[in-house]
């Protein structure tokens, strides 16, 4: 929790200010007794003047409304500091991830990193409000109660000491047992998150396989395991409050027993033995008190240790703020100089990658699944970092480039076709807010889409669903296409991204790229050899070497691995041309 303390700087006054109105009501509470010993003492056995008893029953009253405003006072700076803090931690998270390159997403995993913002973020920020609230007040109640018994009579006070230790020793043991169980909820919910999450995007797969019993079973696994530890911790938190109740009462019993002596003795007076009694009263509440917050805080430290490790993820890929970029206007458009690179498991997944792309060309790659074209396209954009070599573009090594100018002049389409919540008009301005219809029609007309997208009612506003659920595989595919190409990019990567198009429309979108696309460097990752059959140049990658690069012609006639490609897809009299 300490390393949060920074998200509380703008809330300074309220986090003195809350904790000050708290612990002036703790302290009108200490006199609440000293006043009822005084009235039973003095108003009655001693003076039997009943005006001097509404005269102290009436400053009782004043004691309990000034404590009580002074209560919503902290009430009101608590909730401010709390929810601001808990505002801002969860921008800071946000804006951190999107900082953080693919490998520690990765490595986070996204359910996880959800469950920080959400729930982890949640626990702190309750955590927060009631440390403003209680952290200060319980323990002065604690310390004041024992202070103000030992002012009445000091050998009686030692019952009050015995009883604080024992139920320290109770906070003790309980704390340091349940942080470690927290912190293993914590992970079971995280758990539960990702199995939420593939069932719900693989739901129509889970039902073509009549999977549901079987998921059902992994669901009802994961959460009985999460009650299974969570009972355990609840159990072990639970000895708390009796325990302290035990220890109280019998503190009680003790000041009864012991004070009805030394009253026998005239050594004491009534109202004394009930001041002292409600003092270990107020112990017991202050105790009671402590024993939730100390639940709460063992909860809010795990999740505070679960943001921080987020905080403590450094980046692998970190942007260079360099302003005075020369572009090598002679160079290659793009150039792969001895690449290699690992996702760090041991095993490269590209190993040695030398090739050139000139400007305007058309590029196609091919290979097997898992040979690596994803990876080679990835290192393009800088969303991971070559192990060895470099990548260049305009001669210039990408780790050079600030994020926004290299990616800036590139467009991609990837595997995965993600469009957001919004309407297609949205969607399509990510890359240039300021294009026009104008520019949004030609890139529908591009990527094949205009003909679907001026069917429906609403042409370029029509509701996009989240993940753009309402619209088919094909046709998200071509609205991301169309997304990449509108903003005229110098770069356009298409990652198998013909792969849910008919044969028809691929050839009709390839036609459009050719006709429409000129200077512009377009690179194709595919499976299908008639795809790339008419590109500038092909890179055939297979097990992250490169075993060829030419035409297709040249390919078929010298690389082995193309030419199978090829005879697997196409007859020989189709492939040779």
């Amino acid at each position: 929790m300490i390393k949060l303390r920074r998200f509380l700087y703008d809330y300074k006054k309220e986090v003195i200010i809350g904790p000050l109105c708290k612990l002036f009501e703790a302290v009108l509470e200490l006199l609440v007794p000293l006043v009822m010993a005084n009235i039973i003492d003095v108003g009655i056995n001693e003076l039997h003047d009943p005006s001097y008893v509404w005269r102290m029953g009436a400053l009782m009253v004043l004691l309990a409304a000034l404590g009580l405003s002074s209560a919503l006072f902290c009430q009101y700076f608590a909730s401010k500091a709390s929810q601001g803090a808990g505002t801002k931690i969860r921008r800071a998270l946000f804006e951190y991830i999107n900082s953080l390159s693919h490998a520690e997403l990765d490595r986070l995993g996204t359910p996880s990193l959800i469950t920080r913002i959400t729930n982890d973020t949640n626990q702190v920020q309750q955590n927060i409000a009631m440390c403003i609230r209680l952290l200060t007040r319980a323990p002065f109640i604690v310390a004041g109660s024992l202070v103000m018994a030992m002012t009445i009579n000091l050998k009686l006070s030692l019952i009050f000491f015995a009883a604080a230790l024992l139920i320290g020793l109770t906070l003790y043991f309980v704390m340091s047992r349940s942080v470690p169980i927290f912190t293993l909820i914590q992970k079971k919910l995280d758990r539960i998150g990702v199995i939420s999450r593939e069932n719900l995007e693989g739901n129509r797969v889970i039902r073509a396989f009549s999977r549901q019993k079987e998921e059902c079973g992994r669901i009802d696994a994961a959460t009985e395991e999460l009650a299974r530890t969570a009972i355990r911790v609840n159990a072990l938190s639970a000895l708390l409050s009796p325990v302290t109740s035990a220890v109280t009462n019998f503190a009680i019993i003790a000041i009864v027993w012991f004070g009805a002596v030394n009253v026998s003795a005239g050594s004491m007076q009534t109202g004394e033995i009930v001041a002292l009694v409600s003092y270990m009263t107020q112990i017991l509440l202050a105790m009671v008190v402590v024993a939730n917050l100390v639940i709460l805080m063992t909860k809010g430290s795990a999740s505070a240790a679960r943001i921080n490790e987020v905080f403590e993820t450094k980046p692998s890929v970190v942007e260079k703020n360099h302003e005075d970029i020369t572009v090598k206007e002679n160079s290659a458009k793009i150039e792969f100089k001895n690449v290699s690179f690992s996702y760090g498991d041991g095993d490269d997944e590209l190993s040695g990658i030398s090739f050139e792309i000139g400007r305007g060309q058309t590029v196609g790659i091919i290979g097997g699944t898992g040979s690596g074209k994803s990876t080679l396209v990835n290192l393009i954009p800088r969303f991971y970092d070559a192990t060895d070599g470099a990548v260049l573009v305009d001669g210039v090594d990408v780790r050079d480039y600030p994020f926004a100018l290299l990616r800036g002049q590139i467009g991609i389409v990837p595997q995965q076709n993600v469009l957001f919540s919004g309407s297609i008009r949205e969607n399509l301005k990510w890359q240039d807010p300021d294009c026009s219809d104008e520019d949004i029609i030609k890139a529908l007309k591009i990527a094949q889409a205009y003909e679907f997208v001026s069917k429906l009612p609403e042409g370029i506003d029509s509701r996009v669903e989240q993940g753009g659920k309402n619209f088919s595989g094909g046709q998200r595919q071509r609205l991301c296409i169309a997304r990449a190409i509108v903003s005229k990019p110098g770069i356009l990567i298409l990652d198998d991204s013909f792969s849910a198009l008919d044969f028809a429309t691929d050839a009709a979108l390839r036609k459009a790229l050719r006709e429409n696309t000129e200077g512009m460097t377009v690179l194709i990752v595919t499976q299908r050899c008639s795809t790339v059959m008419d590109a500038d140049k092909i890179l055939v990658i297979s097990d992250g070497v490169l075993e060829g690069a030419g035409t297709h012609e040249e390919l078929f006639a010298g690389c082995g691995a193309y030419r199978e490609i090829c005879l697997s897809q196409l007859k020989e009299t189709e492939a040779v041309r």
